[in-house]
């Protein structure tokens, strides 16, 4: 097992090369130890994805639970692990820096903040607000001993806010902030994602979509890919058709496309 210092040095090597890379996002330990074995680089977590193994909604976990998750989920593998740490559990810049300073006593070599409230009325912190909490975590990320990579999020296209000129000023103040990874989930067009990329000089991670692909989001300049939680919600989604299925017709077809016990166990 490589040591939590080489897996930070390899983590932050991948952003420096000039092809993307995909960083998949399992919800818990099987799916870490599957993906593991499938030949990626590096695994994200997925907030939402854990969430939902718990029987919660989206932002229903606690810190003290996300941080047993990603505990778990980083010593199940080899490969160097980033925590979706969703606004560091709490509004002030402090308790953003000392959750990253948690991410890190638990295993993980990066991590993400983002600049969602969680409150309904006033769902994005005020700029200068959350480039002080992005600057309190980057600190924090960068005072410990070994490299550990904070990702800044900009949410505004998640909570309906389709306003480019302001997401780029707030990835730009991240960026200033101390921010070594910048992104902003949501974004669907090209043209906006390349201005994003233009626009700053962090890498870019961005959120994959039906009808993006790798070679087109490298080619402007995209270093880093991330799928959320597509691949929770694509195994829910196949464990509620076989529901439907063997309750509306009683047939049971879906487990035909079953991967076997025997492949299962062999991976794992």
């Amino acid at each position: 097992m490589p040591t939590q210092s080489e897996k930070g040095r390899a983590f932050r090597a991948l952003h420096e090369r000039k092809q993307a890379f995909l960083i998949p996002n399992p919800w818990d330990i099987g799916s870490a130890r599957l993906l593991a074995r499938t030949g990626f680089e590096a695994l994200a977590t997925s907030s939402a994805g854990f969430a939902y193994s718990m029987g919660k909604p989206d932002y229903g976990v606690t810190r003290e639970e996300m941080m047993a998750h990603v505990r778990a989920l980083a010593a199940a593998v080899d490969l160097p692990v980033s925590g979706d740490l969703e606004n560091g559990f709490g509004d002030a810049p402090e308790t953003a820096a000392e959750t990253i300073r948690l991410a890190a006593a638990a295993g993980l070599v990066g991590g993400s903040i983002e600049d969602a409230t969680q409150n309904r009325d006033a769902p994005i912190y005020e700029i200068a607000y959350a480039a002080d909490r992005v600057r309190a975590a980057a600190e924090a990320a960068h005072a410990l001993p070994f490299p550990f990579t904070l990702t800044a999020r900009a949410e505004n296209y998640l909570h309906g806010r389709a306003d480019l000129d302001d997401t780029l000023r707030r990835l730009q103040a991240f960026q200033e902030a101390g921010a070594d990874v910048l992104y902003a989930p949501g974004l669907s067009r090209l043209d906006d994602i390349e201005t994003v990329v233009r626009s700053v000089d962090r890498p870019v991670n961005v959120l994959a979509l039906a009808h993006l692909d790798v070679a087109a989001l490298e080619k402007i300049g995209v270093r880093r890919i991330s799928v959320g939680s597509a691949l929770a919600r694509a195994a829910y989604s196949t464990l509620l058709r076989a529901a439907e299925e063997m309750r509306a017709e009683g047939t049971f077809t879906y487990a035909a496309e079953a991967v076997s016990t025997r492949d299962l166990n062999a991976m794992l």
